[in-house]
């Protein structure tokens, strides 16, 4: 049995659609600066997710996972962009850094697949999402805040789930 903290939230969710549209609440709600940390299984829907992230946040472009190119960069209208790192094929922290991976964070919303791969190299304050591949259309996402602005959003996101939104 796994003992959640007070501040993490755990969602189970049903469809690729609903993994979507939860990214999709959360996306709305980031800004520049946030970082979100994904980890967990091959297939355990991080690249969907951030497909609803983007379209919340106001990306029209079509998101992809980055694991070729390494990074993805999504903009909106007014110009803010929102950095999809994939740490899948990283050595490690040296790596990222060696991509300037804070200019990243600094610049605008930075979303990291396989961030665990990486997690030396991200800042303390970030939100860490883990994926977990229950059945065949069944994901485990636990949201895990680190520092107040991410605690902040997973307050925010618990209220909207309880809602039905």
């Amino acid at each position: 049995m796994v003992v959640l903290r007070d501040d993490a939230l755990e969602f189970i969710s049903r469809s690729a659609e609903q993994t979507r549209r939860l990214g999709m609440r959360l996306g709305a709600w980031l800004e520049a600066g946030d970082v979100l940390a994904l980890e967990g299984d091959l297939g355990g829907g991080k690249t969907t997710f951030v497909q609803g992230l983007a379209a919340g946040w106001g990306s029209t472009e079509s998101v992809v996972s980055p694991t070729f190119v390494l990074v993805n960069v999504y903009r909106r209208g007014d110009g803010a962009q929102m950095y999809h790192v994939d740490a899948y094929r990283l050595s490690g922290p040296q790596e990222a850094w060696d991509l300037d991976i804070a200019a990243m964070w600094e610049d605008g919303l930075l979303v990291v697949e396989w961030a665990d791969v990486i997690a030396e190299a991200l800042p303390e304050e970030r939100l860490a999402v883990r994926f977990t591949w229950l059945a065949e259309s069944q994901r485990a996402l636990t949201f895990h805040p680190t520092g107040e602005r991410p605690r902040a959003l997973v307050r925010r996101l618990r209220a909207a789930i309880l809602r039905g939104v």
